[in-house]
C-alpha cells in the first residue's frame, strides 16, 4: 500500500516517557520496523560522535557556543545537560515533519516531556508504564547491564515517574511489545480527546504499581 494510505492525518508530536526498564526502546524498535510513515526526532549533543554513530541519524552534533546559542533563542523543544554535555530536541526538524503531515515521536524523560509540554502544548503525551512494579524490578534486573546501586538509583527515579503519571495524557500498559506497539501507533495523529486506543482504566495504573 502508499505512504497516503498508511499514515494518519492530523499529524502532531507525541512524546513517550516511562521508566527505565519499562521497554520504551523495544517498542520505538517495533515501530521503525512496521510503521515507517512515523518519524522519529533526532536529538542534538555537544559530545563528540562515537565511532558507529552517523550524524544526523543517532544525534546531530553541535558546538557548544552554537548549541548554547540554539537554546537561547528558543529553537530547543527541550534540553538538559549530562556528563558535562547538553543534549536537546531542536524544534525545526520536528515542525518540518509536522507541517508535511508527518506523526512525529520523541523519547523523553519526566524534565523533558515537561519541558515539551511548555515549548509546544498542542503535542501529546504518552506515559508506558510497567504491569507491576514487581515486572519493572524483574525487567531491570534482568538486562544485567547495571550494578546493584545503579538499578537502585533508577528504580528511586521510577517511583518519581510513575507518580507524576497523572501530567500524561495517555497512558500504555506494557503487557507485551506487540499491544504496546499498536496502542501507541494508534495514537499518532489522533485528535486530543480520549482515544479507543488508550481505555479509561490505563489511566493512573501508577496508583496500582506503587502499592506493589
Amino acid at each position: 500500500m502508499s505512504f497516503d494510505e498508511h499514515r494518519p492525518t492530523a499529524a502532531r508530536l507525541t512524546v513517550l516517557s516511562g521508566p527505565s526498564g519499562v521497554g520504551k526502546g523495544s517498542v520505538k524498535a517495533l515501530i521503525r520496523e512496521r510503521y515507517p510513515w512515523v518519524w522519529f526526532s533526532v536529538s542534538a549533543t555537544t559530545r563528540s560522535p562515537r565511532p558507529d554513530e552517523i550524524p544526523g541519524f543517532h544525534y546531530y552534533y553541535y558546538e557548544r557556543a552554537h548549541f548554547e546559542k540554539l537554546a537561547a533563542d528558543g529553537q530547543f523543544l527541550e534540553w538538559a545537560q549530562y556528563a558535562n554535555n547538553l543534549y536537546g530536541t531542536p524544534r525545526g526538524p520536528v515542525e518540518e515533519r509536522l507541517a508535511a503531515g508527518m506523526p512525529a515521536i520523541m523519547e523523553a524523560d519526566l524534565q523533558g516531556a515537561r519541558q515539551v509540554r511548555k515549548a509546544m502544548p498542542e503535542a501529546q503525551l504518552v506515559f508506558l508504564a510497567p504491569p507491576s512494579w514487581d515486572e519493572l524490578v524483574r525487567r531491570l534486573k534482568g538486562r544485567g547491564t547495571e550494578d546493584a546501586e545503579t538499578i537502585r538509583r533508577r528504580l528511586a527515579l521510577a517511583r518519581e515517574e510513575l507518580a507524576a503519571e497523572a501530567e500524561f495524557d495517555h497512558t500504555i500498559v506494557n503487557v507485551s511489545v506487540e499491544q504496546a506497539t499498536e496502542e501507541l501507533v494508534g495514537l499518532l495523529g489522533s485528535p486530543a480527546e480520549p482515544s479507543a486506543a488508550c481505555p479509561a482504566s490505563n489511566r493512573l495504573i501508577s496508583e496500582s504499581v506503587l502499592e506493589g
